[in-house]
């Protein structure tokens, strides 16, 4: 017999009584009853109960032991009584009568619960993070992760797909995020970086000959953390392509994607589908006009309509509106649909949100009524709206009689961070949202360039390494600044359920292209020769068209796991303040490591207090 286990604790079932069996696991939890002490004893695999009865030895070896404890157990598998069947286990029809059991490892008293899964401080979880892991959803959720990583590395390969492995010590990027700098021993005052990305080695992938590449790929910023993001490290399914049109990259991505979500869809019985079909195309302007957000939740009904010209017309009487649309500004409808039956507080909550949350000037609203057969409405701001423009505003909005609408207005952009969030919001509040469904989208025809509005200049909207939509000819031909700025690239997200997964891009693969669009943003060929000559070297030697993507891995599993920090998805994750309690990273080393790496640590500031 095996010297830990003849089975996991996953493993028996019915068929299995009347065999003599040895198991080791934790001990998961312990119950006593009328002198007989039952355990369950935990593994990787799952769980399978065991009794002890008082007249072997083996009751009294785990009667002092704490939970947690690691023991192997030997005896005979039993079958339950039938009231005592546990359907809910899959083992939950046998049990196993100890004979024999071996202590092989004691456990402390525990800082947390393993059993049960009760809501602990982020500081004590992460500090002891391997009890955390032993907590059945966290477990699970880290399986859940593995599985999907196995899955797209099956169905790239399907597609046609290599996996290569890029450096990770390479040259700092002037662009993007923080790098994590790495000193050189061999070179004392130079540093590699940890890669952002692999953004330039995959590109020149494709200059070396090579054509489909995939790579599971670490990435590193040291930027501040969100929900979504760790603040050190994240990984991504990073994807690029020879000889390629945008569409050839959704057609070569969007199996992956849709298969892996429809294969994870019903993980644990969620019972989730992904609609049939092509995965909508959206233009960036339509969703930030429709949506207000470029990551947009499908699940949510609720269009907006612009309505800046109804507010500028002569029966609207409005003043505030009709100052923000002569200054530039924008009005976005938002309905409310079904609101009109909703108590004022729900609409004056709306407006208290949006100048908490939002540091929003308010959120004006409106509620459609009918009265004596004709379109109405009441609410702050109805007065200032004749009947004929009353009706020309529920016409654009797409609204009725019960139906509220709400109103984002100001700058632009302002103007659409509001509309999106509260397009959110009154989804969430008012139920709108369609359960158990991954809506996916691309959004394509991302501007190339945007105003810079702190140094009154114009920049690279997005990624400015993007093929511009019409190449050379559209750049030379864009002349004033609203032409500059009215030019598109060939760039694209994918966003499932308002969580964009990825950006991608057809590379701008021509030096002459390449330093044309960087000129039209200010820098100069000195600049571009200088920070991107390697790639831009390589492009001169034949380089053919090419693009890509990267999708991240934490918020795919994120979304199937139905979790909303990554935390609950990544085994050793960080916390807020970028440090690894568990490990005590980052941490000071010592002066002979220091003097060996030719690096002096400046003193540290002090407050000037006390």
């Amino acid at each position: 017999m095996h010297a830990y286990r003849t089975h996991d604790c996953g493993a028996l079932r019915k068929s299995d009584v009347g065999e003599s069996v040895k198991l080791s696991g934790w001990l998961h939890r312990r119950r006593d009853h009328g002198g007989v002490m039952f355990i369950d004893l935990r593994d990787h695999y799952g769980i399978t109960q065991c009794v002890f009865d008082p007249d072997f030895p083996a009751f009294a070896t785990v009667e002092r032991l704490r939970a947690e404890s690691v023991i192997t157990v030997e005896g005979e598998v039993i079958a339950r009584d039938d009231e005592l069947v546990n359907d809910s286990l899959a083992t939950g029809h046998i049990e196993v009568r100890v004979t024999q059991a071996t202590v092989q490892s004691e456990a402390s008293e525990l800082p947390l619960p393993v059993f049960g899964e009760p809501d602990y401080p982020e500081e004590i979880r992460l500090r002891h993070r391997y009890l955390d892991l032993r907590r059945e959803s966290l477990h699970r959720n880290i399986v859940l992760r593995s599985q999907v990583i196995s899955s797209i590395r099956r169905r790239m390969v399907e597609q046609g797909f290599t996996e290569f492995q890029t450096p990770i010590l390479t040259a700092s990027s002037p662009e993007g995020a923080r790098d994590f700098l790495v000193p050189s021993r061999l070179h004392p005052g130079e540093f590699y970086a940890l890669p952002q990305a692999p953004q330039q080695f995959k590109q020149l992938l494709m200059v070396s000959g090579f054509d489909r590449y995939f790579q599971i790929a670490p990435c590193f910023r040291d930027e501040d953390a969100r929900a979504d993001r760790s603040p050190g490290e994240f990984y991504q399914l990073d994807v690029e392509m020879a000889f390629v049109t945008q569409q050839d990259v959704f057609d070569a991505i969007e199996p992956v994607m849709r298969g892996v979500f429809e294969e994870f869809a019903d993980w644990q019985g969620m019972g989730r589908t992904v609609p049939e079909g092509p995965f909508p195309h959206i233009p960036y302007a339509e969703a930030m006009a429709k949506y207000g957000s470029d990551k947009p939740d499908l699940r949510n009904p609720i269009i907006c309509a612009d309505v800046s010209d109804i507010v500028q017309r002569e029966d609207v009487t409005l003043g505030v509106f009709r100052k923000i649309t002569e200054g530039g500004g924008i009005v976005r409808a938002i309905p409310a649909p079904g609101s009109g039956e909703q108590p004022r507080s729900f609409f004056d909550k709306m407006d208290a949100w949006a100048k908490k949350e939002m540091q929003a000037p308010g959120l004006g609203y409106m509620r459609f009524v009918e009265e004596e057969g004709a379109l109405t409405a009441t609410g702050p701001i109805a007065k200032f709206f004749e009947p004929a423009a009353l009706q020309a505003l529920a016409e654009r909005a797409g609204v009725k009689a019960g139906d509220g609408v709400f109103f984002a207005a100001g700058k632009k952009a302002e103007a659409e961070r509001l509309q999106g969030a509260a397009r959110d919001r009154i989804g969430e509040e008012l139920g709108l949202i369609e359960p158990g469904v991954f809506r996916f989208c691309w959004i394509v025809d991302f501007p190339m360039y945007e105003w810079d509005e702190d140094n009154k200049t114009i920049d690279f909207s997005h990624n400015p390494f993007s093929m511009p939509q019409g190449g050379l000819e559209a750049l030379e031909a864009a002349q004033t600044e609203e032409e500059i700025l009215a030019l598109k690239a060939f760039q694209y997200d994918i966003v499932c359920n308002g969580v964009e997964l990825s950006s991608g891009a057809i590379r701008n693969h021509r030096p002459d292209v390449m330093l044309k669009a960087f000129d039209m943003a200010g820098y100069g060929a000195d600049v571009v020769e200088a920070e991107f000559g390697g790639m831009l070297n390589a492009f001169r030697y034949g380089a053919p068209p090419h693009g890509g993507i990267a999708p991240g891995l934490d918020r795919i599993v994120m979304l199937l796991a139905d979790v909303d920090n990554l935390r609950d998805v990544t085994l050793f994750p960080m916390n807020q303040q970028a440090r690894d309690l568990m490990m005590g990273a980052p941490s000071p080393v010592d002066d002979r490591q220091l003097k060996e790496l030719g690096i002096r640590l400046a003193p540290m500031k002090t407050s000037g207090k006390g």
